[in-house]
């Protein structure tokens, strides 16, 4: 059990040194210009759509978590009550 944690944790160390040392700034600059360029034309519709779609990227993770945490626990109950 010890072994798995240890993986786990190691894993996700590695995804989050990743993610904070890679360049992903290649769509910033395009979804600026297309909010931009539709609000000139005074449709508020790409903005919403981008902030809906943030947000839907924003819970993924945590509704994972949230997702794998509960199996680990229902797990962890049945052992000790099994």
């Amino acid at each position: 059990m010890q072994n798995a944690i240890r993986k786990v944790a190691l894993i996700t160390l590695v995804i989050i040194m990743a993610g904070i040392f890679s360049e992903v700034y290649a769509q910033c600059p395009m979804c600026r210009s297309a909010v931009e360029s539709a609000m000139q034309n005074e449709d508020n519709t790409v903005g919403v759509g981008l902030n809906k779609g943030i947000l839907y990227l924003l819970a993924s993770p945590y509704l994972i978590v949230a997702f794998v945490g509960g199996l680990w626990y229902r797990k962890n109950r049945k052992a000790k009550n099994g």
